[in-house]
């Protein structure tokens, strides 16, 4: 959505009317979706996106406010989720408003909603990869255990035996599958909290 936010405002600043910036902008995105490739090889847009810019390419020909078609589509285009991306459109409609409503160059105000969005990428990327340590921790973590008695089984122990065969094994099975248990569930609420998720 970085990425389409910048042609908009790119298009915009070389002239281009708003119904014929729609139409180039779903030329470019129709184009990769059917050739499965974009001019870079990148990631296109998703579903929703594009049907997003379907709508406002129709509204745009059609001389209706852009802003209203895309908030109007927005509920059914992702599914009542609030994800980055919808609330990227919702974005995007309010800078059409107030362009509208103040006389600001609507591709000045374009430009700094890309800034902020790159902003917003390179902190999620950050984000991401400050918590990979984490994550492949917790996975080693989870995984220890069954190494372990695979371990003790090719050295020539039965760790199997010994957990399952004595009263203190079978003690010591259980707090170690609650403990992973707990300790798993914790690790989980810790990147979710760093990730900012409820």
């Amino acid at each position: 959505m970085t990425v389409v936010v910048q042609q908009l405002a790119a298009l915009l600043k070389g002239g281009r009317t708003p119904s014929r910036l729609w139409d180039e902008l779903w030329m470019v995105y129709a184009v990769e979706e059917r050739t499965g490739a974009g001019p870079d090889d990148g990631p296109g847009l998703t579903p929703a996106s594009l049907s997003m810019l379907s709508v406002a390419r129709g509204a745009a020909m059609r001389g209706a406010p852009v802003a209203d078609a895309i908030r109007a589509a927005s509920a059914t285009a992702f599914h009542g989720s609030h994800s980055r991306e919808r609330q990227t459109w919702g974005e995007l409609a309010a800078c059409f408003d107030i362009a509208a409503a103040s006389g600001c160059p609507l591709a000045d105000v374009l430009t700094r909603l890309a800034a902020q969005l790159e902003v917003e990428d390179d902190a999620e990327a950050a984000r991401q990869t400050a918590l990979a340590g984490p994550k492949a921790t917790v996975t080693l973590l989870t995984w220890l255990p069954l190494l372990g008695l695979g371990l003790g089984a090719a050295l020539g122990v039965d760790p199997l035996s010994i957990l399952l065969g004595t009263p203190l094994g079978m003690a010591a099975l259980a707090a170690g599958v609650v403990l992973t248990a707990a300790g798993r569930i914790w690790s989980a609420r810790l990147v979710r909290s760093a990730i900012g998720t409820p």
